[in-house]
């Protein structure tokens, strides 16, 4: 689709704008604080704030975008969603002076298709509950999973790549990386192939019919990643694993200095959700043999989300090249902290819930954090608090104003 000229005009007052901010010397020193921070020098904690109900912050129109091409209208999204997090809550975030172009590349997937209900009570809002239709009943269903096959239309993602930097000429630099990521959270995609309660019932009925589900899965998203390293679709310089920033010495020292595109190259993250629900036993049998051979096939990992996982960290220490572990609100955040290896990265995940009430008390929510600090400093881990999965700020922006300013005056006191 050929861009408009009032569309080409957005997107250069766009990039003007990021730009100014990408170029500000405190975005290489607040990288410079997180490749310290990652090779635990003992810095301060790090804040960030990720995973946005956008449909409720875009009240003065900052964040309505007018591009109708698909993939630019995701350039143009990405550009007005880092200038408005700079803008009203920047945290630690480092915006990059260059903008990504991702290749044309798609992945089929592990060959079954979602099957579910839906219900929201906010229809502007993503965020809804799903219940999810069993496909996989039988050893016949087996079947239904496939290999995962990676194509890239090379001609599309030259023609992406010279229309940006045509557009952006002059203004913002023009990077081409990535396109496919395959991200190792292999029970969450099941969950949603099975349904969490029928996945609960195999686990005790029928043990070794997960296993060969695990099986299979395994060598599907393994021969992903085969592939995607055969295409170079993987984007070593994004900044960005799971809501943290990644940079290092060994894997990103710089903007933009990955290194060639292969996934020992880079990061990625894995979870079992739904594990939170389950014995450490069933983790350690179930999870932690099938994420590990994924695993060896990265560079570095970021593991959990909003799982809990400090009943089990002896556990899921294990799992080959873990840097970054998630401690969710689920988590004893004490516990959490005490059990860390000193080389692993205390992520913490304070509750969005104190966004979302009637009123927000900001003193609760300082407490709740200075609770987090002591706990790390007490067992001498490094913590980053990234406040994500935020489903609602009851239409009051300023809360997430309001959350940043308390969280960098704690950390930097």
């Amino acid at each position: 689709m050929e861009l408009k000229k009032e569309e080409i005009t957005a997107l250069r007052e766009l990039a003007k704008e990021y730009m100014e901010v990408a170029t500000l010397p405190c975005q290489r020193e607040k990288m410079e604080l997180w490749k310290a921070f990652n090779r635990h020098e003992g810095t301060r904690p790090m804040v960030l704030i990720d995973q946005l109900p956008w449909n409720e912050l875009n009240q003065e129109g900052e964040l309505t975008c007018v591009v109708e091409d698909s993939m630019f209208r995701q350039v143009e999204f990405f550009l007005r969603s880092t200038l408005y997090k700079w803008r009203h809550f920047p945290v630690d975030m480092v915006v990059e002076p260059f903008v990504t172009i991702p290749y044309a590349a798609a992945n089929s997937g592990y060959g079954l298709k979602i099957q579910e209900t839906t219900l929201s009570t906010d229809k502007t809002n993503s965020v809804v509950s799903h219940a999810f239709q069993n496909q996989l009943k039988t050893e016949e269903d087996l079947k239904k999973i496939k290999d995962m096959v990676i194509t890239l239309d090379r001609e599309k993602s030259a023609l992406w790549l010279e229309e940006a930097q045509e557009i952006f000429d002059g203004i913002l630099p023009v990077r081409q990386a990535g396109g496919v990521f395959i991200r190792l959270g292999i029970w969450d995609e099941l969950a949603e192939l099975m349904g969490v309660d029928s996945i609960y019932y195999d686990l005790i009925d029928r043990p070794e019919f997960i296993h060969k589900i695990m099986e299979k899965m395994t060598h599907s998203a393994l021969e992903g990643i085969r592939q995607v390293n055969e295409l170079g679709l993987v984007n070593t310089s994004e900044n960005l694993c799971h809501c943290s920033h990644i940079y290092t010495d060994e894997l990103l020292p710089d903007f933009g200095a990955g290194k060639e595109a292969n996934t020992k190259n880079a990061w990625n993250f894995g979870l079992a959700q739904l594990f939170t629900a389950v014995s450490p036993d069933v983790t350690e049998e179930f999870e932690v043999p099938y994420i590990s051979r994924l695993a060896e096939q990265y560079g570095m990992l970021y593991y959990g989300c909003c799982d809990r996982l400090d009943d089990r960290l002896d556990i899921v220490q294990k799992i080959p090249n873990v840097k970054k572990i998630s401690c969710s609100p689920w988590s004893h955040r004490e516990e959490f902290a005490e059990g860390l290896r000193k080389d692993i990265i205390m992520s913490n995940k304070p509750t969005p819930a104190f966004l979302a009430g009637d009123t927000m008390d900001i003193d609760v929510i300082a407490e709740d954090l200075k609770r987090t600090m002591a706990a790390a400093r007490k067992n001498n881990v490094a913590l980053e608090m990234i406040l994500k999965d935020i489903s609602t700020v009851r239409y009051q922006p300023q809360r997430l104003t309001e959350w940043a300013d308390c969280a960098m005056k704690l950390v930097q006191e």
